[in-house]
């Protein structure tokens, strides 16, 4: 080469010096999302999505979606979303209908812009977890049918090394961990495998400070007492309904519910009528297929997403995450695109291998080590209430630090609060199973206070959020 034409590349030689090593830096530019079709207006911040091979030998895929936050993304903690299920997607449900910032218009292909999007405090990350939920694959054919709690927390704690790996600007940064319904079980049991792993390891690489889950199966044996005492509270069922299913029905588990059992459920189905158990006070779908009896009967693996005041907003991401246009600028992979992309696998939920009964022993393993461990619940969700969260936390037998009381947004009562010696509650008013889909400025002010740390705004200090 040329010494003139030598001088020319300096410059770039000396970049490439100051980049880290390996190929992370170039393939952020390949995951990097330029525009989203449908998306008619400017954002500011920086996207990407892609995968990261959580398993080598099995070739386990899971895909990601970077959201990064509004303004000064670096000085902003990083949070993980993850719904459940198990087998539903956290790009259909998390971004598109809920704490996302692009969420899909009736019509299945525009895009409108949520202004209560978490991405307005923290870099946000989606995962589709396990293997063949949304646009995660594996090259074994027999993974889809293998999934578990166990190896769902293993191939996420693998994803997240490898993540880092590939964004080491992220490495050292606050780091979060949040998701609902079976996220009851994904966010501590990650959680937990973090802890061990950075234990036996040595060294920390991921720096997590807390986790915080809504709505969320976490003890079986309250979690169904709680479903039986809500629906009976709101008036949903007769007095009659409430004592035979209280009589017949094992709260540990409905898998092997017995024939009594069973046949109360369906009483108790006909009862609740043609509702929308996930969200009891606003309309249902009418094209949702989802019997209040089935729904009733699975409640041991429940997480199935469900509606809002546009009750059909399931159905537009649906739409929206099939077309081609939307598939290639996300950077899916030809052999990831299902031949029909779902918001939920009733294949993985059927098939699911292992599903502990509670994860109670590792809120107890993780508390003392001084994580911030909040736990919050809409109150007009009949799938995980209110009241199994309230049971459930009761099972705990915690200190009370904080007294109950009310906590306020501009002026209104957004919902009660509890702080508990390693633990925090807080009730959302007025929101279903999705609190971010129901009550998207409350959640907004929920994971405001969460990241910093703060206690939920009473009334003199509550404001515009």
């Amino acid at each position: 080469m040329e010494s003139g034409k030598w001088v020319l590349f300096l410059p770039l030689f000396f970049l490439l010096l100051r980049l880290p090593s390996g190929s992370s830096t170039s393939q952020q530019e390949l995951d990097k999302i330029l525009e989203l079709p449908g998306q008619t207006f400017n954002v500011n911040f920086s996207q990407y999505s892609g995968y990261v091979t959580a398993n080598e030998e099995s070739g386990r895929n899971l895909f990601y979606w970077l959201i990064e936050a509004v303004e000064e993304p670096s000085t902003k903690p990083l949070v993980l979303w993850l719904n459940g299920g198990p087998g539903c997607s956290s790009i259909a449900y998390g971004e598109a209908e809920e704490i996302g910032p692009f969420h899909v218009k009736p019509d299945g292909k525009t895009l409108y812009l949520n202004r209560y999007s978490w991405n307005q405090v923290a870099n946000i990350i989606f995962l589709d977890s396990p293997v063949g939920v949304g646009f995660s694959y594996s090259n074994n054919s027999e993974d889809i049918l293998n999934n578990g709690d166990k190896r769902t927390a293993e191939d996420s704690l693998a994803f997240l090394l490898k993540w880092f790996e590939q964004f080491p600007q992220y490495i050292g940064r606050d780091f979060y961990i949040t998701g609902e319904s079976y996220g009851g079980h994904y966010v501590p049991q990650l959680a937990q495998a973090i802890v061990r792993h950075q234990f036996a390891a040595g060294k920390k690489t991921i720096n997590l400070k807390g986790y915080m889950v809504g709505n969320a199966l976490t003890n079986d044996f309250t979690d169904h007492m709680g479903v039986f005492q809500f629906m009976w509270s709101a008036g949903m069922i007769s007095d009659q309904t409430y004592k035979l299913l209280n009589l017949f029905c094992d709260f540990e588990s409905f898998i092997h519910a017995s024939d009594q059992c069973n046949k109360i459920l369906d009483i108790a189905s006909e009862e609740l009528g043609n509702i929308d158990p996930y969200s009891v006070y606003t309309p249902a779908c009418t094209g949702n297929s989802s019997s209040s009896s089935r729904l009733l009967k699975r409640l041991f693996k429940v997480g199935r997403i469900s509606k809002k005041y546009d009750p059909c907003t399931e159905a537009h991401s649906t739409v929206y995450f099939n077309l081609p246009e939307v598939q290639k600028a996300l950077h899916v992979k030809p052999e990831a695109a299902p031949s029909k992309w779902e918001t939920c696998s009733d294949v993985i939920n059927t098939n699911w291998k292992d599903s502990p009964m509670s994860v109670l022993d590792i809120y107890r393993e993780l508390m003392p080590l001084g994580l911030r461990i909040w736990i919050f619940s809409g109150d007009t969700d009949a799938v995980i209430p209110v009241t199994s969260t309230r049971l459930t936390i009761n099972t705990l037998k915690l200190p009370t630090v904080s007294p109950w009381r009310a906590w306020y947004d501009d002026g209104q009562v957004g919902g009660w609060t509890q702080q508990y010696l390693g633990l925090t509650f807080v009730s959302v008013r007025g929101a279903g199973h999705e609190v971010p889909l129901h009550r998207p400025k409350l959640a907004l002010t929920l994971i405001k206070a969460f990241l910093s740390g703060s206690q939920m705004p009473t009334l003199s200090e509550h404001g515009d959020s």
